[in-house]
C-alpha cells in the first residue's frame, strides 16, 4: 500500500482529542495493511482490528467462544440458529448497534472491491436472516452449519448507519452500501467500531493511534491510548523495547527469549499457540518432480506409499527441534491442535524419534537404498522456517532419504505449491476456529475446487474413509459428539495413514517493560485492552 500524503493524513485524524501521556506504545512484527475491517482475511489486519471493531462472537485467549456483540446463540433446528444481541451498544460516533448492522456486515462482506483475501467463506452458508425483534435474529443457512457460532467469531460488525451517512455525502462514492470501498475506511471517516479503543489517525507502514473507548460495553482498557507502530526487522523491534522507545513488543525472537528473562527490566509473555509446523507430501501424482533414485534416475513416487509417509515421521528428532532450533519455544506436534482444543485426540502425542524403526519401514516399502527428494519451505513466515527445514533435512538423510532443502520468500513459495510445483513441503496451518475438525477438513479431506473441500490440502491426500469420517464430524451439531468424531478422524488421517506429518506447535512469544501486564494469546494476537500497568 502506498503512504499517504500529507494532505491525506490530516484526513485521517478523527474529532478525538490528542493523546493523553497515560499511553501505551507498541512495537509490532506488522501493522495492518488496512482499516477496512473486511478487506482482507490476513492475522495482521484480524489482530489490529479486535482493538477497534467487535464480533458477534469473540474468542478468549485460549480461543474458546465468549459473548461479545452477541450474548447468546441457540440452534433452533439443523438450519435455523437464535442470535440475541447485546443491548445498550453504541458505535465510536454515538449511533446505536442495532439488528441491522449484522444484517448488513454479512451482506458487504462478499461486495468488498479489490479484497486480496475475501471473509466470504464465513458468511456463504447464511442464505437468510431474519429479524425477530430489536435483539433477536434468526440466521437460516443453507445446510447444517454446527461451526456457524465460530464462523461469527471470524469477522467484524460495521455501523450500517455510518455507512449510509457516508454515501449520502459522497453520492460518486458507489453504486450502493455494500459497495464502499476500503477507502472509506483508511481515510478514517468509516473506521467506525464498537471496541475498545477507537482510530484517531493512520500513517500506514508508521503508526496507528488508537483512543480508549469509555463507553465501551465491557471492561475498559487500562490505558487512555495507544501507539502501535509496524518494527518488520526483529533486531530493530527488541532495540525499541530495551531502548524504551516501546513498552510492549509482539514476535520476540526466540533466540533473544532467554537473555530477555534473564534481564529485571523485562517481562516475557508466552502463549502455546494454534499454529501447527507440518509436512505436506504429494501423494497422488506417480511421476513427481522433486524425488529420484540416489543416481537421479526417475523412480514411482514413493511418497504414495504409507510406509514411506511414517518413515519420514519417525525420523524426525521434534524434540530435538523444539530444544535447539526453536530455542525451547515450540512443542512437540502429533496432530494439529494440541490436547486441550476442541476435536483433538488424546491419543496422538509426536511420534518418538526411532531412526531403526524408520529404516526397516523403507526397507520394507522397497527403498533400503532411500531415495533423493528436495523439501520446499518459506525463509520469511514461520519462526525459523527455514532452519527447521534444515534440521528436518538432516534427520532423513541420516536414514537414507538424501534430502536437500530449497527455500524462497513466501511471497512465491505459497502459490508455487499451491500449484503442487513441489512434492515435499514444510508448511503451517493455525485454525481460526479454536478446533481441529475445520482444519482436517481444509487439509486431508480430498482435494475439490467446486465443492470447497481440501482447500488448502496441497499434498492431495485422498482417502475415502477419511473423507465419509470428517464430513459426518463437521455435520453433527453435538459439540462433544463432533469432538469425539473429529479426534477419532485425525488418528485415522495422521495416526494410521500420515496424509501429513505434524512437527511441532510454535509458541507465541510478546516482551514488555516491567510493570507491564499483558495476556498472551494462543492466535497471537496483540489485543491492547488486556494491558495493563501495574
Amino acid at each position: 500500500m502506498k503512504k499517504l500524503s500529507t494532505a491525506a493524513l490530516l484526513a485521517v485524524a478523527l474529532s478525538a482529542s490528542p493523546l493523553a501521556a497515560d499511553t501505551l506504545r507498541v512495537g509490532l512484527a506488522a501493522g495492518p495493511s488496512s482499516l477496512d475491517p473486511h478487506f482482507h482475511n490476513i492475522a495482521t489486519n484480524n489482530a489490529m482490528m479486535r482493538n477497534v471493531f467487535d464480533r458477534l462472537v469473540h474468542m478468549d485467549a485460549n480461543m474458546r467462544l465468549v459473548p461479545a456483540l452477541a450474548e447468546s446463540w441457540t440452534p433452533i433446528d439443523e438450519t435455523t440458529w437464535e442470535i440475541k444481541l447485546r443491548a445498550g451498544v453504541t458505535f465510536h460516533d454515538g449511533t446505536d448497534f442495532e439488528a441491522s448492522d449484522v444484517i448488513y456486515s454479512v451482506e458487504r462482506i462478499p461486495s468488498v472491491p479489490n479484497s486480496p483475501s475475501a471473509f466470504t467463506k464465513f458468511v456463504k452458508s447464511i442464505e437468510a436472516i431474519e429479524v425477530v425483534d430489536d435483539l433477536t435474529l434468526r440466521i437460516k443457512t443453507s445446510g447444517p452449519v454446527p461451526l456457524l457460532a465460530s464462523d461469527l467469531a471470524q469477522f467484524s460488525i460495521v455501523s450500517k448507519q455510518s455507512a449510509e451517512a457516508y454515501l449520502a455525502a459522497n453520492p460518486s462514492a458507489a453504486a450502493s452500501i455494500t459497495e464502499i470501498d476500503s477507502a472509506a475506511f483508511n481515510s478514517g471517516a468509516l473506521a467506525i467500531g464498537t471496541g475498545p479503543f477507537s482510530v484517531t489517525k493512520w500513517a500506514p507502514e508508521e503508526t496507528l493511534h488508537l483512543a480508549r473507548n469509555d463507553a465501551y460495553w465491557g471492561d475498559k482498557p487500562h490505558f487512555e491510548a495507544a501507539e502501535l507502530r509496524p518494527i518488520q526487522n526483529d533486531a530493530a523491534r527488541l532495540a525499541a523495547l530495551q531502548s524504551g522507545d516501546v513498552d510492549l513488543i509482539d514476535a520476540l525472537p526466540t533466540s533473544d527469549a532467554g537473555k530477555i528473562r534473564e534481564d529485571a527490566k523485562f517481562t516475557v509473555f508466552e502463549k502455546p499457540s494454534n499454529l501447527a509446523i507440518y509436512l505436506h507430501m504429494d501423494t497422488e501424482r506417480d511421476d513427481t518432480p522433486f524425488v529420484t533414485a540416489n543416481d537421479g534416475s526417475k523412480i514411482q513416487n514413493p511418497l504414495k506409499d504409507v510406509r514411506v509417509r511414517e518413515a519420514l515421521s519417525l525420523a524426525i528428532n521434534r524434540e530435538g527441534i523444539a530444544r535447539a532450533i526453536m530455542d525451547g519455544a515450540a512443542k512437540p506436534a502429533g496432530q494439529l491442535l494440541d490436547v486441550g482444543f476442541a476435536g483433538a485426540s488424546e491419543n496422538l502425542p509426536a511420534p518418538a524419534y526411532d531412526a531403526n524403526r524408520a529404516k526397516e519401514l523403507l526397507t520394507e516399502a522397497g527403498f533400503p537404498e532411500g531415495f533423493k527428494i528436495t523439501l520446499q519451505t518459506s525463509n520469511d513466515r514461520y519462526v525459523n522456517d527455514e532452519k527447521v527445514a534444515l534440521a528436518i533435512a538432516q534427520n532423513l538423510t541420516r536414514i537414507g532419504i538424501t534430502t536437500a532443502v530449497q527455500a524462497e520468500t513466501k511471497a512465491t513459495y505459497f502459490g508455487n505449491a499451491s500449484k503442487q510445483a513441489y512434492s515435499f513441503m514444510l508448511l503451517g496451518w493455525g485454525s481460526s476456529t479454536g478446533e481441529q475438525g475445520s482444519s482436517l477438513e481444509a487439509l486431508l479431506h480430498s482435494y475439490d475446487e467446486e465443492n470447497a473441500s481440501g482447500s488448502a490440502n496441497r499434498g492431495r491426500f485422498s482417502d475415502a474413509k477419511f473423507d465419509g469420517m470428517i464430513t459426518e464430524a463437521m455435520q453433527t451439531l453435538d459439540e462433544a459428539e463432533r469432538n469425539a468424531k473429529a479426534a477419532a478422524a485425525a488418528e485415522y488421517g495422521i495416526g494410521e495413514q500420515h496424509g501429513l506429518i505434524p512437527i511441532h506447535f510454535q509458541n507465541n512469544l510478546w516482551a514488555a517493560r516491567k510493570g507491564i501486564t499483558f495476556e498472551p494469546r494462543a492466535d497471537a494476537y496483540t489485543i491492547i485492552d488486556t494491558a495493563a500497568a501495574e
